[in-house]
């Protein structure tokens, strides 16, 4: 089984230890296809990684970078048909057998397909746990392993419609050992059957607020559905530490050297998102028609065609989703 691993990174000195990180983790190694936009003022030497030939690689000026959607879109465009689609961030670390991990939990949701559609096209997704580096020259980073439960994505009941169709996501931990529903995605954190780049194609028109709602609707309204998994085999690092400072896309000293200021980008990107629901997005980046808004309404609470609050609790609390039996289409129960 192969797996494309989507990789967009800006200025990141962690993205060689992401790529090591799955590589040296994976219990199929063979299987990994690496795909990386790295836009950085030097790139990474790919040619000296003894497994080069599984790495898909394209370095950009980071002048030219149009934010995080543009080079995951760049990233996609290496995509060879490979059985499955994964999707992290540059500042990532991996479990061991963390391949064999997600394909297991993935083919256990897809089982229950035969019973009901909903579970044909699953995507696992999450805010993964974090990870701290320790010693950033010598690469040893301290996994925070000790809550293996499901954590759950929301909406944050203090950013709920903050920018028209737009709401701030948040992680929140739960005492759950099982597999839950989901109704949101995280963009740093996806894996799911190869033909989603196809299907969902990245829209390279969003910058950074919009991004993962506006994927999550397009999937979810082209029937796909969202699980989180307890121990998810991935760690992020969420802030940066003194010792490994690195740029953001909108860092003063990049932007201004830059036709299109990241301002502005994220000015079209918020109407991008309301065009979205408003029904005036072009194929294929517009909403699909398996599921409508309305059923998504019902899973999560929230009316996006009308930013509309539905059922805070549904929207913004955990136990709604634990309640849940994930073995059964949430629209039915």
């Amino acid at each position: 089984m192969s797996i494309f691993i989507s990789v967009a990174s800006y200025q990141d000195p962690l993205l060689v230890s992401t790529i090591f990180s799955a590589y040296e983790n994976a219990q199929n190694k063979d299987g990994l296809i690496f795909s990386i936009c790295d836009q950085s003022d030097r790139g990474i030497k790919v040619e000296e990684i003894s497994f080069n030939d599984q790495i898909r690689y394209e370095h950009v000026n980071p002048i030219f970078s149009k934010g995080p959607c543009w080079a995951r879109h760049r990233a996609q465009s290496f995509f060879n048909d490979e059985d499955f689609f994964m999707q992290v961030d540059s500042h990532t670390q991996f479990s061991k057998d963390w391949d064999v991990i997600f394909e297991e939990q993935l083919n256990k949701i897809s089982l229950h397909a035969k019973d009901d559609d909903y579970f044909a096209k699953p995507i696992i997704t999450s805010y993964p746990r974090s990870f701290k580096v320790l010693d950033f020259d010598k690469g040893l980073f301290e996994l925070k392993t000790g809550d293996k439960h499901t954590q759950i994505i929301t909406y944050r009941k203090d950013s709920l419609f903050l920018k028209g169709s737009f709401s701030r996501q948040i992680g929140i931990p739960t005492k759950c050992a099982h597999i839950t529903h989901a109704i949101l995605m995280a963009a740093g954190c996806i894996f799911t059957k190869g033909s989603f780049v196809k299907e969902i194609p990245y829209d390279p028109n969003y910058y950074f607020y919009g991004e993962e709602l506006s994927m999550a609707l397009r999937a979810f309204t082209r029937g796909y559905s969202f699980f989180h998994i307890p121990d998810a085999p991935l760690f992020h690092l969420y802030t940066d530490t003194s010792n490994i400072p690195r740029k953001l896309h909108w860092d003063p000293e990049d932007d201004q050297k830059r036709a299109i200021k990241w301002n502005e980008l994220d000015k079209k990107s918020l109407k991008r998102l309301d065009d979205l629901f408003a029904g005036k997005v072009e194929e294929p980046m517009n909403l699909g028609n398996e599921r409508s808004l309305e059923d998504y309404a019902l899973l999560s609470g929230i009316d996006l065609k009308n930013n509309t609050v539905l059922d805070l609790e549904k929207a913004t609390e955990s136990n709604f989703l634990e309640s849940l039996d994930w073995k059964v289409s949430p629209l039915k129960q």
